[in-house]
This record gives C-alpha cells, structure tokens and sequence, in this order.
C-alpha cells in the first residue's frame, strides 16, 4: 500500500485522532476513550427523550438518587452546584421535575429552616427501568478487564477526569495551553 493509503488507513483507524502523533499506542486508548464518551452521551440523550425531559433534569435526577443511595441529603443549592448551574435555573429545573412527579422538595430533617431534594417512587421507578439491565451490562464488561489491571485502568479514568476538571476550572482559553513540542497541534494551513 502506498502512502497515501497508509494516510487514509490511519485516519479511518483514528478519526479523533487530530493533531496526535502518528504510531502513537496511547491514541488507541484516546479514541476508544473518546468512542465511548460519544455513546454515553447519546445514551444520555436517549434516555432523556424517553422519559421526557432534557439531560440536565436528567442527571438533576440521577444526582439525587444518588446522594440518597449515600445517605447525603442533597439542597437545591447543592443540586445546583453539582450540575453547575444558577439558582435561578435549579428553582426552574425543580419546579419542572416536581411538577413531572420525579421529585419533590421536603424539609431538611438537619436544619428544618432549608429543604432537601428527594426522588418520587415514580423518579425512582423511571431510572431503574431504563438504567437496571444496562448496568449489568456495564458491570459485565468491566469484569472482562483482567483483575489486575482494573486498578490501572480506574486510576488512568480518574487521571483523564482531572485533566477534564483542570481544563474546565481553567481561566485560560484552551488554545493558550502549552503542549510539549511532540503535542503540538499541526497548523491546520500548510504553506
């Protein structure tokens, strides 16, 4: 094979690949990475069509349910943190999801002056039949990783989770990163 097909094999192999050296090992692990960020993301959306609502007052939902799972009651000011957003929209976005039957607001039983938020019986139902069967699917793919790499795996995540925190905490505009010189982006302008 030529060059040029050589060229178009790799790309076809890392679509995502941008400005990633060729020959790279990691990148397999970055698009296998980035493939599944996509399909979460479309599961996402999928399962906020189906119960009717957006992704946000989706994982409203899914953040309550599982600050009660951990015994934490979760504040409306809490909720709106997690999901990053205003107080003014956490009023709206619960308003919406009291108003739907997934949750509702009652009294904070620490500091009876402030309310929690709490997941309906029909919250609850919603999500176990939609997430149920899939997480033991997830479960059952992840028992395929060999036991003694799962930590490995698990700490190379929660280290892409940090670059992803740090970046998204960061004042600077991403095109002011710095990356080593075997990082660099190729101009996209050839001269």
């Amino acid at each position: 094979m030529d060059q040029a097909g050589d060229a178009q094999e790799s790309r076809a192999e890392h679509p995502d690949g941008y400005w990633y050296p060729e020959n790279d090992s990691a990148i397999d692990v970055l698009t296998a990475l980035r493939t599944y960020q996509a399909a979460h993301g479309d599961m996402r959306r999928r399962m906020s069509a189906g119960m009717d609502m957006n992704t946000t007052d989706l994982a409203a939902l899914r953040h309550v349910i599982a600050h009660e799972r951990h015994g934490e009651p979760l504040t409306p000011l809490g909720l709106a943190r997690l999901l990053r957003i205003s107080g003014a929209s956490s009023s709206k976005l619960l308003d919406r999801l009291t108003t739907s039957g997934h949750l509702q607001r009652v009294p904070n039983p620490h500091d009876r002056r402030s309310s929690v938020v709490v997941a309906t019986e029909h919250g609850h139902t919603e999500v176990r039949e939609r997430l149920d069967g899939l997480h033991v699917r997830m479960q059952e793919a992840a028992e395929q990783v060999p036991e003694e790499v799962r930590g490995e795996v698990a700490a190379f995540l929660r280290r892409i989770a940090g670059v992803l925190d740090e970046e998204s905490t960061s004042d600077a505009p991403l095109s002011s990163v710095t990356r080593s010189p075997a990082r660099q982006r190729p101009s996209p302008h050839r001269d």
